[in-house]
């Protein structure tokens, strides 16, 4: 009985080094990673905060060219108004494209074409159907009716 306990108090002992060692081996690899990940991330902030200086530094020449011509006042003007359209085309480039279920002007199949104005979320309302439906009584000729129920009431309680 004493060996069996004696195996058992060495399994454990085992499966405790085992899990050690395999937790210090996941967090020296997951610290390697995050080194990479940190070194790539510096790197993407440099790169983005050297092409702010240089758009300014075009901006800024942009404004010195037209200067040359016409008012300080009208070249900042001018230079502003450049990138406030280039603003406005990147934004409008970085908008995803997907289009819902439908034809290639993003209507849904069946529905009538949005009177929406471009850029807006879309009708508040739903669309309405391309055939009316039929709400004709059996009489006008229009769809028959169960039997039994009673045109003004067709879901009577009780």
């Amino acid at each position: 009985m004493e060996r069996i306990d004696r195996m058992e108090h060495l399994d454990r002992h085992l499966v405790d080094e085992l899990a050690q060692v395999a937790r210090e081996t996941i967090r020296e690899e997951l610290r390697e990673q995050t080194r990479k990940q940190r070194r790539t991330a510096m790197l993407y902030a440099a790169s983005g905060a050297l092409a702010l200086y240089a758009g300014a530094a075009v901006a800024v020449a942009l404004g010195l060219a037209l200067g040359l011509g016409l008012p300080h006042w009208a070249a900042a003007l001018i230079t502003a108004a450049v990138l406030g359209v280039a603003a406005y085309l990147t934004r409008n480039a970085a908008k995803p494209r997907t289009a819902p279920r439908g034809d290639v002007h993003g209507r849904l199949a069946g529905s009538a074409p949005s009177s929406a104005p471009a850029g807006s979320p879309g009708p508040q309302y739903p669309p309405m159907p391309p055939v009316a439906p039929d709400v004709r009584l059996p009489e006008q000729g229009g769809a028959p009716r169960a039997q039994g129920v009673d045109p003004g009431n067709p879901h009577p309680r009780g």
